[in-house]
């Protein structure tokens, strides 16, 4: 997505709904989870500022590499085999390392549903693939706004559902 707002409202927005709606129980999912999963919705975009750390705070000479590593699928898979391994461990953090790897997957599914492209496959491959919707329809200045319209509209149901305006 244009935002990275987008990304851990989106995150954050999933998280709060599955756990509203299928587990029902806030005790297993929370808050500092979904904070987390939030946060988590923005890690694969860590490779922005290490690019312009590696060629402007050390002077390396590198080029672009966003949307390659942080978002293929063999992290993705790398993921899920952690958060399998530490939930046999721990139920507990088993559950919070799902929400990371559900945070980390998310912002992959968006980036290669809304914009450009991301490698899948890399190392092992440099094919890309992406539907880029934001631009295939011209919508790539409504996205600016997108995320206060999602904030909004997710605000509206916490207040149906939660009365959340009793706490102010």
């Amino acid at each position: 997505m244009p935002q990275a707002v987008v990304h851990v409202i989106f995150t954050i927005i999933a998280i709060d709904l599955f756990r509203d709606y299928v587990v029902k129980d806030k005790r297993k999912i929370p808050l500092s989870f979904i904070f987390l999963g939030g946060v988590a919705g923005l890690l694969p975009d860590v490779d922005i500022p290490l690019f312009w750390l590696v060629k402007h705070a050390l002077g390396m000479e590198v080029e672009w590499f966003h949307r390659t590593f942080s978002h293929s699928l063999v992290v993705v898979a790398a993921l899920i085999l952690i958060t399998l391994l530490v939930y046999r461990w721990k139920e507990k953090w088993g559950i919070l390392a799902a929400i990371i790897t559900f945070g980390v997957s998310f912002h992959i599914f968006l980036d290669f549903i809304f914009v450009g492209y991301i490698m899948p496959f890399y190392p092992f491959s440099s094919v890309t693939a992406g539907l880029d919707i934001l631009s295939r329809t011209g919508l790539e200045a409504a996205a600016a706004g997108f995320d206060a319209i999602i904030l909004l509209a997710w605000l509206w149901h916490e207040e149906k559902k939660h009365r959340i305006s009793d706490f102010i």
